[in-house]
């Protein structure tokens, strides 16, 4: 890859794991529901108007706004507000084992012992992670993990249904959770009028960035780099993520780093790893040809 294209993935890279500190300082700062409307109704004015959707792509759109915008980015939001943020990194990364699952469930992907490694491994790291003194309850783990599972789930989902552009994915996704997040936000959370007046520059900040930097702008130049290079090429720069997340967590929230969050942390970008990367052979059994289809597409790497 080119040095120019390999900047801007790791500068994708840097915005989704400054993301997740972004977040942590927004869900204290303004209730995380409420958060997360403005964030979907900022996204949706920015991009909803310039971009077209079909009746064949309606009905998916509809289910992933439920799975996608109604249900793991608040679990997301909400896990983030009760768990550091490193922590918080790691654990959402356990959609690409889930992924893996659901894949193999549903369809029909075969699990070969390179990918047997690479879920326990992942998982393992879960364990590891759960013992420390990092989440002192299991809540904010289960939020986290939840989060996690249903942007697995709503991966299978795009594998599935037809072609949709990456921004007016995006778009469109953010525009139909609006009222399912805004429900939620009107039916458990209070005082919206004091927490928008009183909001500071870290919860304004964060409808900001999360909705411009880490949706639409990282979206943007990471499918770009997918276009232009090959998956195997790309994707693997995303293990850097919570890593990066992790870094930050310790510099600008003085996250502490413990052996736990050290072992369970490397056991779970080890797992994603071996997932992810190819490796010799006599690891993955010959799989049958098949024709390339929809089911193939890269996984959506929003955060």
């Amino acid at each position: 890859m080119p040095f120019r294209d390999l900047l801007l993935g790791l500068v994708v890279i840097a915005i989704w794991a400054l993301n997740i500190i972004v977040i942590k300082l927004g869900v204290a700062d303004m209730p995380p529901l409420l958060l997360m409307t403005l964030r979907f109704a900022l996204v949706a004015v920015l991009v909803v108007p310039f971009t077209r959707i079909d009746r064949t792509q309606l009905p998916w759109l509809l289910l992933l706004s439920v799975t996608f915008g109604g249900l793991h980015f608040p679990l997301l939001f909400i896990g983030l507000g009760q768990a550091e943020a490193g922590t918080g990194a790691l654990l959402v990364q356990m959609g690409t084992p889930f992924a893996t699952l659901l894949a193999a469930a549903f369809l029909k992907e075969r699990l070969d012992l390179r990918r047997w490694l690479g879920l326990v491994l992942s998982f393992a790291g879960v364990v590891v992670l759960a013992g420390g003194p990092s989440l002192p309850a299991a809540l904010p783990m289960l939020l986290l993990l939840a989060s996690a599972f249903f942007w697995a789930v709503s991966n299978l989902l795009i594998k599935v249904a037809p072609p949709i552009a990456p921004l007016t994915l995006a778009g469109w996704i953010a525009f139909f959770a609006i009222p399912q997040v805004a429900l939620g936000s009107w039916l458990f959370e209070t005082d919206h009028v004091a927490a928008l007046t009183q909001a500071s520059w870290a919860g304004w900040g964060a409808v900001f960035y999360t909705a411009v930097m880490s949706s639409i702008l990282a979206y943007t130049l990471w499918y770009r780099l997918l276009q232009k290079h090959p998956v195997s090429r790309v994707v693997p720069l995303s293990l850097l993520m919570p890593v990066f997340a992790v870094l930050l967590g310790m510099w600008l929230l003085n996250d502490p780093l413990g052996v736990n969050k050290l072992a369970g942390g490397a056991l779970v970008v080890a797992g994603i790893a071996v997932i992810n990367l190819r490796f010799p052979k006599w690891l993955s059994p010959p799989r049958q040809p098949r024709r390339p289809s929809k089911k193939n597409r890269p996984p959506v790497h929003d955060r």
